[in-house]
């Protein structure tokens, strides 16, 4: 099982909704985090070693990841270059998770 974690800033409405348009993909395990301190699920060093493969959504995200647990790192971080333009399960956000996401994915 691939563990993957899908980061944003809030937590409130990308990343989740990644976790849960991937949530029954065959061969993984989801979750999702946000950068910012008051994020619904905050980044944590525990959840980056966990991750086998993590999504953010802007290069931001990957420079606050980066910086703050380079060591906990050990999967690959992909950007999704996804703006903070959507509500939360908004249909343009799942299909656009949908094309940029499900390439790196086991195939089901």
């Amino acid at each position: 099982m691939k563990t993957v974690l899908f980061v944003c800033s809030q937590n409130r409405l990308r990343s989740p909704t990644a976790e849960q348009v991937f949530a029954d993909w065959p061969g993984i395990e989801a979750s999702s985090a946000g950068t910012n301190h008051d994020a619904e699920n905050p980044l944590d060093a525990e959840l980056v070693a966990w991750a086998d493969l993590i999504f953010v959504m802007e290069r931001m995200h990957r420079t606050k990841l980066q910086q703050k647990y380079r060591k906990a790192l050990r999967g690959r971080v992909i950007c999704l270059d996804i703006p903070d333009d959507y509500d939360f399960m908004d249909e343009a956000l799942v299909r656009l998770l949908k094309a940029k996401v499900s390439p790196h994915l086991p195939r089901g």
